[in-house]
């Protein structure tokens, strides 16, 4: 008996790109302001090539997650069933 794969809920979808983007932007970029000496009391400014590198970041970040890693993080938490 096989069991037919139900899609995935476009609420589901939303909030895994949310809060993937979000996880990536903050984390990614204090990180990034960390090591380049971007880091404020306020949290992190990235100007010119730090912020380049963060855009990079979150473009392979999606990119290899969703066609070479099977899903990103939150993708592959929030679309079990």
């Amino acid at each position: 008996m096989t069991d037919a794969v139900q899609p995935v809920a476009t609420w589901r979808k939303v909030l895994a790109a949310i809060l993937d983007f979000v996880m990536v932007f903050f984390g990614g970029g204090y990180a990034i302001g960390y090591l380049t000496g971007n880091v404020t009391s306020e949290g992190f400014k990235l100007e010119g090539l730090p912020a380049l590198i963060l855009l990079t970041l979150l473009i392979v970040y999606f990119v290899a997650g969703s066609k070479y890693l099977g899903g990103t993080i939150w993708q592959r938490i929030l679309y079990k069933h």
